[in-house]
């Protein structure tokens, strides 16, 4: 029996198109709230940036891909870069070559410098542009607290860096212009245990959707894993049922094949 439904926002409960969570997954989730299935957030967002779910309401919340948890208000799990791994950001930037970069703590995201690839996906999230700071020295003020890292380079300069600096760190990437970068052994499923663990569902309880590589750690874990239809091929690869995609009620749809609804 499901007693525990996770989701990924963007491109899973949220287009990219509309920026919007369609009608017949609202419904699916009041449904689940009255059947009494606990309902959360599982996102690469931090919790002040998700903004786009209407005023749906969800029991908690796991934001920064895992590293940041919440039940209401109330954070339950936090776990930051190792400083050494952000040391070597910082020389890398100042000595060998630039790109945008940007960090993530729960209280905001930071950028060295803006670009129109930066400018899109902000766009394409519907989120604003990040905030420029006096950057080396931010970082160093902050060097404890930085959640995530965001690299805006291609596959292979991201093959490249997570060799040179981020040796302790893994990337996943669900958008073609950058990649999440999180400390090694970590992610969505991370989160996913510590929710269940303050709710006392078992694993087996549970079930995820998402459809980008930062959901597939989440997806693998859970008892059901859901693939969009839009997902990326290596999510529904791993997926254990692959649903229609976002715009044609693909969380509905899956609830119900699974009689959940």
């Amino acid at each position: 029996m499901i007693k525990a439904v996770f989701f990924d926002i963007d491109g899973t409960l949220v287009s990219f198109d509309t920026h919007k969570i369609c009608d017949s997954s609202k419904e699916a989730i009041k449904l689940l709230k009255e059947k009494g299935i606990k309902v959360f957030i599982a996102t690469g967002r931090i919790k002040m940036h998700i903004n786009n779910l209407d005023d749906l309401k969800f029991d908690g919340y796991i934001t920064a891909n895992g590293f940041d948890c919440y039940v209401d208000d109330k954070s339950i799990y936090r776990h930051s870069i190792d400083k050494d791994e952000v040391y070597s950001l910082i020389d890398y930037l100042k000595h060998k070559e630039q790109f945008p970069c940007s960090i993530m703590m729960n209280n905001g995201i930071f950028i060295n410098y803006i670009t129109k690839e930066v400018e899109e996906v902000s766009k394409a999230i519907n989120l604003p542009i990040p905030a420029v700071e006096n950057y080396y020295d931010f970082l160093e003020e902050n060097i404890n607290n930085i959640l995530q890292i965001n690299l805006f380079v291609d596959e292979n300069k991201e093959k490249e860096l997570m060799n040179k600096i981020f040796k302790n760190c893994e990337s996943s990437r669900w958008h073609p212009a950058f990649t999440d970068v999180n400390t090694k052994g970590g992610g969505k499923h991370i989160g996913v245990d510590k929710i269940i663990e303050y709710f006392g569902i078992d694993l087996s309880e549970t079930m995820a959707f998402g459809d980008g590589g930062n959901d597939i750690t989440m997806i693998e874990h859970v008892n059901i894993g859901i693939a969009m239809g839009n997902a990326n091929e290596s999510v529904k690869k791993i997926a254990d049922y692959i649903t229609d995609d976002i715009g044609n009620d693909g969380i509905y749809n899956a609830l119900k094949h699974f009689n959940v609804l």
